[in-house]
């Protein structure tokens, strides 16, 4: 099959990867996890792209970004655990079948294989985007539990009290801020800390990757 330049338009118009897609997220909505449907894939591509774009890398590296952040964790469908890995596979398998460029699909696997904090690592600015892009998804729209029901599970009761959040990339001072508000009422700035250190440590990785500085900012005031 001839080599193509696979669009996000094409990803995204895929009926394998939808089915996939929506399967991933039955997947872990029945262990109890947070949306990871079509709604946190499409905006992850979208931040990831924005970031090579805004950084000025290539129209082509920030589309590659785009389609591996839609992609990222479609191995969910089989399990949690290690779903970057197997992940990685599936998307090589469905990125050869509609006729990708080889070159082009390990930089796709890479990247997918290279998201989470438990063993990923910012090799190349398609993962960094990624990384950044997927770990900045913290909003209380990906919470399914109703608000009386996540009083014992602090992913939740965090992710509920996000009412807004933000990556900002400044590329005239090489700065990635990640801008969050947080509802004190629900959940302290401290328990957002607690169970996500290990990510912003791997997003800090991913900025200094892209040759940029990585900072938070809670409820208008610098924390890193």
């Amino acid at each position: 099959m001839v080599d193509k330049n696979i669009t996000i338009k094409e990803i995204k118009n895929n009926t394998i990867i939808i089915s996939y897609i929506e399967k991933a997220d039955k997947v872990m909505e029945a262990i109890g996890y947070t949306e990871h449907g079509h709604r946190h894939a499409d905006l992850v591509s979208n931040i990831a792209f924005n970031i090579l774009d805004r950084l000025d890398y290539s129209k082509r590296e920030a589309e590659l970004a785009s389609i591996a952040g839609y992609l990222h964790d479609i191995g969910n469908m089989v399990n949690r655990k290690n779903h970057y890995l197997v992940g990685a596979l599936i998307s090589g398998d469905i990125l050869g079948r509609m006729g990708m460029n080889p070159e082009e699909i390990s930089l796709i696997m890479s990247a997918v294989g290279n998201h989470e904090e438990e063993s990923g690592f910012a090799i190349d600015a398609i993962t960094a985007a990624l990384i950044l892009a997927d770990k900045s998804d913290v909003h209380r729209s990906r919470v399914r539990r109703e608000l009386t029901e996540i009083a014992f599970d602090m992913h939740d009761r965090v992710n509920y009290a996000a009412t807004h959040s933000f990556l900002r990339v400044n590329n005239e001072e090489k700065k990635i801020t990640l801008e969050i508000k947080i509802d004190t009422n629900i959940s302290q700035v401290m328990d957002y800390f607690e169970i996500f250190l290990k990510r912003m440590i791997i997003c800090r990785k991913a900025a200094t990757k892209l040759g940029c500085e990585f900072e938070i900012i809670i409820n208008d005031v610098k924390l890193l």
